[in-house]
């Protein structure tokens, strides 16, 4: 296995939890930060340039009703709007966890020009990814919705790139629910999180609790036309947080709870290309990896660091928080 490089140390004054990751046309890699770790700190966006050099770009717009907002995924459109999750409950208090938004953003050098809200009132809004005129959301709870099984139910979302205030109901009369799936590990009920389209417009979306990967396939008019699991391999993939893929359509896969990085080759077979064991990663070593990102040929990973307990390997929150840097393997 690979041993992880140190990408950068992000700035103490503005970050505390990385997460999600683009590529603008420049080339920078941006980053969501939703600070999850100090809920007193604003989320922000960050820029990383292809020299390593770290710069804040701009805080999130907070809510005007909860006066907060925390960036999870983001994803840029065709148009080069930054959609961006706004995941309010994951740290707050109760009366945040029906808050999350879906914003599109529209910049203007490094001052906001437009903000929409495209979607509101969703319970655990998580990953996203644009394709053609629609963006794919991963919900991974939805806890309204009472399964036969009593499992957690989680869901990807399916919004139109123009829409605007959509009011969603977290249960199954959303319209705009695209698929659901169940977790059935009893002991990590969390669901669908990470979430990548190869070249080919198939999408691939990953089931955190259960350490599977579905691949979902659409017939020309864009329903589904086929959803199955792809790649499943206990010993080799434990989590499914953010995920990457590269030209070759390799999917590398953020294991969160263990400190790794997972390769899904073509063919669906899963290797741990890296791991690392409990640590405060500033020598790059993967400290709780959220999600990875294909970056100037390498593989670049943000490092959460945030979560404790259960059976994951981190125990701490430290900083600086860091990014780690990994080759991409033939």
């Amino acid at each position: 296995m690979q041993q992880p490089k140190l990408l950068t140390l992000l700035p103490e004054e503005y970050v505390c939890t990385p997460d999600g990751m683009e590529i603008d046309k420049e080339g920078n890699l941006i980053l969501s930060c939703p600070n999850f770790a100090n809920m007193s700190m604003p989320s922000c966006v960050c820029k990383i340039d292809t020299n390593g050099n770290v710069s804040k770009w701009f805080d999130v717009p907070v809510c005007e009703e909860t006066g907060e907002a925390r960036a999870m995924g983001i994803a840029y459109g065709p148009d080069d709007d930054l959609y961006i999750v706004d995941n309010q409950g994951w740290g707050g208090d109760g009366k945040l966890v029906f808050k999350g938004r879906i914003l599109r953003v529209r910049m203007n050098g490094n001052n906001i020009e437009k903000v929409t809200v495209v979607a509101k009132g969703m319970e655990h809004p998580n990953g996203i990814r644009v394709w053609g005129d629609y963006m794919y959301v991963t919900q991974s709870l939805l806890t309204k919705v009472k399964t036969e099984s009593g499992n957690l139910l989680s869901c990807v979302y399916r919004f139109h790139l123009d829409d605007e205030n959509i009011q969603v109901t977290n249960t199954l009369a959303d319209e705009h629910i695209f698929a659901t799936w169940e977790t059935y590990n009893r002991d990590d009920q969390y669901g669908m999180d990470g979430i990548v389209f190869d070249k080919d417009g198939n999408m691939y979306v990953g089931n955190f609790g259960d350490g599977e990967v579905f691949k979902v396939t659409f017939n020309e008019d864009g329903s589904i036309k086929e959803n199955r699991s792809y790649a499943k391999d206990p010993e080799n993939l434990r989590s499914v947080d953010g995920m990457t893929i590269d030209e070759y359509g390799n999917i590398y896969i953020a294991d969160f709870v263990v400190n790794a990085i997972a390769k899904v080759a073509p063919n669906g077979v899963i290797t741990r290309i890296a791991q690392s064991p409990d640590t405060d990663g500033l020598n790059g070593e993967l400290d709780q990896p959220g999600e990875p990102c294909v970056w100037n040929g390498k593989i670049a990973v943000s490092c959460f660091d945030c979560v404790t307990g259960g059976d994951k390997v981190n125990t701490a929150h430290e900083l600086p928080a860091t990014m780690s840097l990994l080759e991409i393997e033939p």
